[in-house]
C-alpha cells in the first residue's frame, strides 16, 4: 500500500528549540550584560547552532514567531 500518512507535526528548517541556560555557563562578557540573572533562554537550529539569546521563555518564543519560526521547548 501506497499512501502518503500526513504526521500531525512537522519538524523541519523552520523549527526551532528553547531550552533554559544557567547563567554560569555563558562566557564571562555576556554574564556582565546580564546584571545576574539566574537564567535565560536559548534559541537553538536544529544542529545545535545558537541563534539567540533573550530574558525569559515568553520573549524567547515571541522572537522565533516574529522571524517565522515555529519554537519548541526543550528540556
Amino acid at each position: 500500500m501506497d499512501v502518503k500518512f500526513n504526521f500531525p507535526f512537522e519538524i523541519d528548517a523552520r523549527t526551532v528549540y528553547v531550552r533554559p541556560v544557567e547563567f554560569s555557563d555563558l562566557p564571562e562578557d555576556l554574564r556582565q550584560q546580564l546584571n545576574g540573572d539566574e537564567h535565560i533562554y536559548a534559541i537553538h537550529s536544529g544542529n545545535g547552532e545558537r541563534l539567540a539569546l533573550a530574558k525569559d521563555r515568553d520573549v524567547a518564543f515571541a522572537l522565533a514567531r516574529t522571524n517565522e519560526f515555529e519554537p519548541v521547548s526543550v528540556h
